[in-house]
């Protein structure tokens, strides 16, 4: 997992790989695209606009970590992705809206998880904070872009009242240098992750 593992060459490179199939992507019906080629490579992210917005987060946060070659590369990335998005406005606000939704329904499978297996619940976490922390670079996007959804903000707060049932306050999940990055406030799922059930 990327997270646990700060590795901005590989997130440069996957935004990159990501902003080059983003016209397509956006104009298609597929919710989760693929990069590298038509059928991706397994160990490739999936294409999706918040998987896009997550890494052209951290390199913006990060940006006094880049050379000057990496800086180029990331402020070429950014004007492609503000050109596609602008360009194919309806098709881009779509797929935010669809995508964030989606993210959120599927986290519903490890509630029922952590309601019948505690144990499942606490190794299978991680996946589900980097799901929660896309959704949130998505709400983010919403509000700079001017994009409302009620029934979104509505799903996301019952999201969120769930997972507090479950995740308890802890230190910083992934790599230490992406702590600056994401604050507790608003990131709080970050710092907090299920018990580890003692015993068999």
């Amino acid at each position: 997992m990327s997270e646990m593992k700060l590795d901005l060459d590989r997130d440069l490179s996957e935004a990159r790989d990501m902003v080059d199939g983003l016209v397509e992507y956006v104009r298609g019906d597929q919710l989760y695209g693929s990069i590298g080629g038509l059928f991706g490579s397994g160990n490739k992210p999936a294409l999706t606009v918040g998987a896009l917005l997550l890494r052209l987060r951290r390199l913006r946060a990060l940006h006094d970590r880049l050379s000057e070659s990496q800086r180029a590369r990331l402020a070429s990335t950014e004007a492609a992705h503000d050109k596609a998005r602008t360009e194919w406005k309806r098709h881009y606000d779509e797929k935010l809206l669809r995508e964030a939704n989606s993210r959120l329904d599927a986290m519903r499978t490890w509630f029922e998880e952590c309601s019948n297996n505690p144990r499942a619940c606490a190794a299978n976490y991680l996946p589900e904070a980097l799901r929660r922390t896309i959704v949130q670079e998505i709400v983010v996007a919403m509000e700079q872009y001017g994009i409302a959804s009620q029934s979104l903000m509505e799903k996301l707060r019952g999201t969120d009242s769930r997972l507090r049932r479950y995740a308890q306050t802890t230190d910083f999940i992934w790599a230490a240098e992406l702590a600056s990055v994401y604050p507790k406030d608003p990131f709080w799922w970050l710092y907090a992750r299920p018990p580890q059930p003692e015993g068999k």
